[in-house]
């Protein structure tokens, strides 16, 4: 959190700094909306493979019952964030078709 702060406070820094004028390209503004998406989703994905990895060692026996408990544990984590995710998503196009024109 206050890490989060001080990147803020450090931008704003920069921009008072640069002299905010509206010819500022938008050039070094970070990663696009689709990177973080695609980045979040590859993530997700990996998450779920290792638990999967993990549970099939534990079926073999070569895996701490702990350790399989914690991969599950932050794979249905993963899943029920992606569900969450999903489901605000459809909230919001279905809020963006309700919009009069």
């Amino acid at each position: 959190m206050v890490a989060l702060v001080a990147n803020a406070l450090s931008a704003y820094a920069k921009t008072a700094a640069a002299g905010a004028s509206p010819g500022i390209a938008a050039k070094d503004a970070g990663p696009s909306f689709a990177t973080f998406v695609k980045d979040a989703a590859a993530t997700g994905i990996e998450q779920l493979h290792k638990s999967e990895r993990i549970s099939a060692a534990a079926v073999v026996g070569k895996a701490d019952l702990t350790e399989v408990i914690t991969a599950v544990t932050n794979a249905e984590l993963t899943l029920q964030t992606a569900t969450s995710v999903r489901d605000k998503v459809v909230q919001a196009y279905q809020e963006i078709l309700r919009m009069p024109i």
